[in-house]
């Protein structure tokens, strides 16, 4: 018997089945790749918290350890990724206590800013040999080579000296070391260095010479005790003064530079901040500070750099045609002058940021009283380096350098003993013995030489 023919009404159910079942196979899959999707996303962002929790609590130490992190990162790349990574966590926090813990009786905790630089590196050296307990601060501007910044880290790591890397504009960071740590004294050495440079890059003055002082200012304003403060201006306050040598009394209020212009701004921001608020602030003049470790900006630094490497070197002689001078000073008298101006400063006299009573305030001089020819130094260099330079005399171009600088230390010497010792020659022959070591530099150097005239 021949099978009945499918009718109209039995096909339709069989198509709409079949599209059903595809529409439910599409849906699944659709289901599960979104699935997949989520629980993708899901496990790297616990991988990436993970690592986070990781990294603070064990310390990925970028500050002391291996430079190497930070090489082919972008500054403020590396500068987010320290911050971020360093301000919590139990051993970030026992590093900052246990480097500005004090190891000598009535000793001091002192933060030193700008603990990577020259001066500070010096003063931070000097105060943790005797026995303060020294926190370091530092941003690692680019100003000159981070790596010379970097080596004079790793040089305080092994003294046990720990910098945390912040800017002075970080509020937070300020407030956060405040917290954990009770400072009796800030060395404030932290500022945007150089003469010339104010006329490629005048707001990073501003940005740290003025605003960040004003922000460490308000930190410690309304810390408990409120710290003593020693703070470095500037030699260069003195502008277009003419009377020499210079003193504290002198006038100035006729700044060459935006440099000087903003170290005058800090004496009288500093003025402000005593008078209202009790801190206890102590300024200090420095007049050309030279010596190993030092800056690569500065004459000295980039002369004995052209002189090796035969290049020419200008030398600069006033618009009178007289010869340029500096009252060069040795990097060991200017750490004693800084020791001895927070040895003598007195408590300051605020609490929860009121004023309970008058406080110190004093401005001194720290130079080494003997000015000396630009075209001296070179000779000294030449003797020390057994090579001649190639010298270019030129009229000193209009940028804010003063042609004469010369210090009157008497006040210095009169409160705190302060008394330079060492004369021009014996200085650089310690800097180029420094120099040529930490440049790997092959060369006959005079040791030799120890004419001062």
């Amino acid at each position: 018997m021949p099978l009945p023919s499918p009718t109209q009404d039995t096909i339709k159910p069989t198509k709409l089945e079949r599209y059903n079942t595809y529409l439910r196979r599409v849906n699944n899959t659709k289901l599960l790749a979104a699935s997949s999707k989520l629980l993708f996303r899901a496990t790297l962002l616990t991988a990436f918290v993970l690592l986070f929790l990781f990294a603070i609590n064990y310390h990925i130490d970028f500050d002391v350890g291996d430079t190497r992190i930070f090489q082919n990162t972008p500054p403020r790349t590396a500068r987010f990724l320290s911050s971020s990574l360093h301000w919590s966590g139990s051993n970030w926090e026992k590093q900052v206590r246990l480097s500005a813990t004090a190891r000598r009786p009535n000793g001091f905790s002192v933060l030193v800013t700008g603990a990577a630089g020259f001066v500070g590196t010096h003063c931070s050296l000097a105060l943790k040999k005797r026995g303060d307990g020294v926190l370091g601060l530092d941003n690692f501007n680019g100003y000159y080579d981070p790596s010379l910044k970097k080596a004079r880290q790793n040089l305080l790591s092994r003294h046990q000296i720990f910098i945390v890397e912040a800017d002075l504009n970080d509020t937070p960071m300020l407030n956060k070391l405040f917290d954990i740590v009770p400072f009796t004294h800030i060395l404030h050495l932290a500022a945007q260095a150089g003469v010339r440079y104010a006329m490629e890059n005048p707001q990073s003055y501003i940005a740290s010479n003025i605003a960040g002082f004003v922000n460490l200012l308000e930190v410690a304003k309304a810390a408990n005790p409120q710290p003593a403060i020693v703070w470095a201006s500037s030699s260069s306050v003195y502008g277009l003064n003419k009377d020499n040598p210079f003193s504290e009394h002198d006038r100035t209020d006729q700044p060459a530079s935006l440099y000087a212009a903003t170290k005058k701004a800090g004496e009288e921001i500093a003025h402000t901040y005593n008078h209202i608020y009790g801190l206890s602030l102590t300024g200090l003049r420095f007049f050309t500070v030279y010596g190993p470790w030092g800056r690569p900006d500065m004459a000295y630094f980039f002369f004995t750099k052209d002189i090796l490497q035969g290049r020419p070197i200008s030398i600069y002689k006033a618009h009178d045609g007289k010869e340029v001078a500096r009252d060069f000073t040795y990097i060991d008298d200017i750490v004693k002058g800084c020791v001895g101006a927070l040895d003598t400063a007195e408590k300051s006299t605020g609490s929860g940021g009121k004023k309970r009573g008058p406080a110190q305030l004093r401005v001194y001089n720290l130079g080494n009283t003997s000015p000396v020819g630009v075209g001296r130094l070179v000779t000294i260099l030449e003797g020390l380096l057994n090579v001649k330079a190639k010298k270019h005399v030129i009229t000193m171009p209009r940028n804010g350098d003063v042609p004469y600088t010369h210090a009157n230390v008497t006040l210095a010497h009169k409160d705190f003993g302060y008394k330079p010792t060492t004369d021009l020659a014996t200085g650089l022959r310690k800097f180029v013995k420094w120099y040529v070591g930490y440049y790997g530099i092959q060369t006959r150097v005079n040791m030799e030489t120890t004419d001062t005239k």
